[in-house]
């Protein structure tokens, strides 16, 4: 018997922002699954080493998510310890959850560009469905591995709840234009970051002074 649908949300979080809780709720809603996790990755193999703690990055998340009850957070890459690989997620999840209960991996459109530099990329379908999400203005590859793995795969983003995995969906995400990267600078920068932030998350990095040089 299969469980509810679920998805995956990974990321530095370094912080997390509500930008990131948004594209959470929005794929909620367009993939109709149960549950979204959020997924804080402890060392990411194609970017830079975050530059604060992994328990800081996850009790940010976890302050982030608490009153949200459709939101949750996964804390197994910061445990697992090491280069956080999305295949070896994947699959601990699958042999938890059972091989009928739909799985979806959500990522941008960005990580979409460099999927095929990805630990083992070609099985991530038969562990999970993948949802991409679309920036205003993000263009889908014409040409190469890419664009001819997502016109073989492509579905419906509704379809997904109703397949385990092996399915790829593309999501228009609403305008909301908030990095990490620019809320490290303006921190640093003693700027107000209210409304950018979960305010929790705010007063935890006042209170550890994370983000200042």
């Amino acid at each position: 018997m299969s469980g509810a649908p679920i998805a995956l949300l990974g990321g530095t979080f370094n912080p997390v922002h509500v930008g990131h809780l948004r594209i959470a709720l929005d794929a909620r809603e367009w993939l109709g699954v149960h549950q979204v996790l959020l997924v804080p990755a402890g060392l990411p193999p194609l970017k830079e080493k975050p530059g604060v703690s992994a328990e800081h990055r996850a009790k940010m998340v976890q302050l982030a998510v608490a009153d949200m009850p459709e939101l949750s957070v996964d804390l197994r890459e910061l445990e697992r310890g090491g280069t956080s690989y999305t295949v070896e997620t994947l699959a601990q999840c699958r042999q938890e959850q059972g091989a009928e209960t739909s799985l979806t991996f959500i990522m941008g459109v960005d990580a979409l560009l460099t999927l095929d530099r990805w630990r083992r990329w070609s099985e991530l379908l038969t562990l999970t469905n993948i949802a991409i999400m679309m920036r205003p203005g993000s263009q889908l590859p014409q040409r190469g591995v890419i664009a001819q793995w997502l016109r073989g795969h492509r579905v419906e983003p509704r379809e997904l709840r109703n397949r385990p995995a092996g399915a790829v969906a593309v999501v228009e995400q609403p305008p909301l234009a908030i990095s990490s990267t620019d809320l490290r600078a303006a921190i640093n920068a003693g700027k107000n970051v209210r409304f950018l932030l979960p305010d929790p998350v705010m007063e935890y990095i006042h209170e550890h002074e994370l983000y200042r040089q």
